[in-house]
């Protein structure tokens, strides 16, 4: 069964260099923020004696976040095959540090990092990287959340340097990812690369990676049903939070019919408001991660 993995094309300074980083399967990016003429202070070393050395860059700062399905994996197995994909580009690792190594709280507070809820950085469970290549700058921020984990990427590349085109395009490789092995294991996983609006039913216009693994394991095992659960955070009287909750898991169930011809009959959609929350609603990380559609194997 050929799977969905998304691969972020992010093309370098200079007209034949480019730089490919592949993501793990149903990544999704959360931001994108462009500065044409900028500074950041790249970390050089620990937070350490009330200060955090840096070297401060100026140029064109891009910084971009992703989530993904981490589930056990670690933030070292996270960050490791990007690292490995930047050094292979020609990328000299300058500074490398974990939570406690880099400066624990100090350090994240001390860094640049993307306004919450488009970056989530747990303070005893992060990992840093900054790497240059001539005079460009990038610098890795990885952390977790279970079972998302959070990836930040600040690029500084040269103003003179050609503009590089923001492209996100998805590529077919033979492997399931992590989604399919989390429901054969668990009896259930979160969809988490789908996107409503605020206070909204509609499902974004995708694709979404999870949808066609769903489907195209629904079609390699004919005899399975699903049942779709919607959650909300606690924001909203309890009826209007299983109202939302409940129309958004129809729509994503409208669409794994309409769209991947899965019969209706196979999977039901239920909405069960803010009664099962993965973590507290008392952040912003943890609402947006409360918000959310499971897909639950139905074996009875």
């Amino acid at each position: 069964m050929i799977r969905i993995a998304q691969v972020i094309l992010l093309v370098l300074a200079g007209p034949l260099a480019a730089q490919d980083l592949t993501l793990p399967t149903g990544a999704r990016q959360l931001s994108e923020r462009v500065s044409p003429l900028d500074s950041y202070d790249m970390p050089t070393g620990p937070f350490d004696g009330g200060t955090l050395p840096v070297r401060q860059v100026e140029g064109r700062v891009e910084r971009f976040t992703w989530r993904v399905q981490s589930g056990s994996s670690t933030t070292l197995q996270l960050l490791a095959p990007l690292r490995e994909q930047i050094t292979a580009q020609g990328y000299d690792i300058m500074f490398e540090c974990a939570a406690k190594a880099c400066g624990g709280f100090d350090f994240r507070f001390a860094t640049e990092v993307v306004p919450t809820p488009d970056m989530y950085v747990a303070i005893q469970d992060y990992r840093f990287l900054a790497a240059t290549r001539g005079e460009d700058v990038l610098t890795l921020l990885v952390s977790r959340n279970p079972p998302s984990g959070y990836i930040q990427m600040i690029r500084v590349t040269p103003v003179d340097a050609p503009a590089p085109p923001p492209l996100v395009i998805e590529e077919t490789v033979e492997n399931s990812g992590g989604l399919l092995s989390a429901l054969a294991q668990n009896g259930h996983v979160i969809l988490d690369d789908l996107h409503f609006r605020t206070g909204e039913i509609t499902l974004g216009d995708g694709p979404f990676a999870s949808l066609a693994q769903i489907a195209g394991y629904l079609a390699d095992n004919p005899g399975t049903r699903l049942a779709l659960v919607g959650h909300t955070d606690d924001t909203g009287a309890l009826d209007a939070n299983i109202s939302v909750s409940t129309g958004r898991a129809q729509a994503v169930r409208v669409r794994l019919i309409e769209a991947y011809g899965v019969s209706g009959d196979r999977i039901e959609a239920r909405g069960i408001g803010y009664l099962a929350p993965l973590t507290s609603n008392a952040t912003p990380e943890g609402r947006d991660l409360n918000r959310r559609v499971e897909a639950v194997l139905l074996v009875n």
